[in-house]
């Protein structure tokens, strides 16, 4: 029997309040300027699920908002983009989480947290809810809820046992720390982790991106994706090693990118490419969200990505 989805995303479900521009200067005992603001709907989970569906994919996000503005304005934006929004928990406990961006000129940015980021609902207790797919993406291993080793290991024993494909974005802790150490059991069953540079460094104390695969590898994970952005991606299994080079654009904001590239790499690797091809598709996915401010604003569709691999490539 055919899967009802391609894709199911389970993560975090977040507004991202996006400052440009910041100048530290006041202007008043208690004012400060910025160039832009803007509220974009965010979080991994919705970042890389609205992605997915945009290039093509059937998908679905599992999440918790809350009965609120910004819980209604998420939902609302995920089904604008094809998203099936069915399985989303509403709870009029907990708000719907706001992250603060500060994006520096040169794209980067910084965040502000708060403790809405931290609550566990828990999809371990709901296997049904998300093993009606091809694929899942954990978005993200090590913040809520994948900051508890039992949930980790029960959503992915879950998963397995239908013999879906696992793909796990990761961060940086925020509210609770884990090691590799932690999550020893569940790594054997992650088919793709995908840490940025800094994330990989954190977690497996080395400095450049070969060594940080073998550590992953090492520790269980079946295919090690190092996104090293303006740099580009490094990727290692124990088959092959490829290294993909960045695209040379004018970033603005690179919020999302990296949520944006694991869409793109699961999408293609669902519709059979090569793991070369799909690196360079994801590659051209998270180039593209830099392009505009907010994680969902400059992916439009496949047929953008593949025009702009084949400017880019000439």
């Amino acid at each position: 029997m055919t899967p009802r989805y391609d894709l199911i995303c389970i993560g975090l479900a977040i507004m991202d309040s996006i400052i440009r521009g910041f100048d530290p200067e006041p202007v008043s005992a208690t004012g400060y300027r910025a160039g832009t603001g803007s509220l974009n709907v965010g979080g991994d989970a919705v970042n890389e699920v609205m992605a997915a569906a945009k290039l093509g994919l059937r998908t679905a996000i599992l999440c918790s908002v809350g009965n609120d503005t910004a819980g209604r304005a998420i939902t609302d934006s995920l089904e604008a983009a094809g998203v099936d929004t069915r399985l989303i928990l509403h709870s009029d406990e907990h708000p719907t989480p706001i992250t603060t961006i500060f994006v520096k000129e040169d794209g980067n940015r910084v965040s502000i947290t708060n403790t809405a980021h931290s609550y566990n609902f828990h999809p371990e207790l709901m296997p049904d809810a998300f093993t009606d797919t091809r694929a899942l993406i954990l978005g993200s291993l090590f913040r809520a809820p994948f900051n508890d080793p039992e949930v980790i290991h029960k959503v992915l024993t879950a998963a397995k046992q239908k013999g879906i494909l696992v793909f796990a974005d990761t961060k940086l802790p925020n509210f609770r720390r884990l090691s590799l150490d932690d999550i020893s059991d569940s790594l054997p069953m992650i088919d793709y982790i995908t840490p940025n540079e800094d994330e990989a460094r954190y977690y497996t104390g080395k400095d450049d991106p070969e060594s940080m695969a073998d550590v992953l590898l090492a520790a269980g994970a079946k295919n090690v994706i190092i996104k090293l952005g303006g740099k580009g991606c490094f990727m290692k299994n124990k088959d092959a090693a490829y290294r993909i080079p960045a695209h040379s654009i004018d970033a603005i904001d690179a919020t999302g990118a990296g949520d944006n590239f694991i869409a793109g790499f699961a999408s293609e690797i669902l519709r059979g490419s090569t793991c070369e091809e799909a690196l360079r598709f994801a590659n051209a996915c998270g180039a593209i969200c830099t392009t505009m401010v907010g994680a969902g604003s400059a992916l439009t569709g496949r047929d953008q990505v593949l025009e702009f691999l084949a400017k880019t490539q000439n």
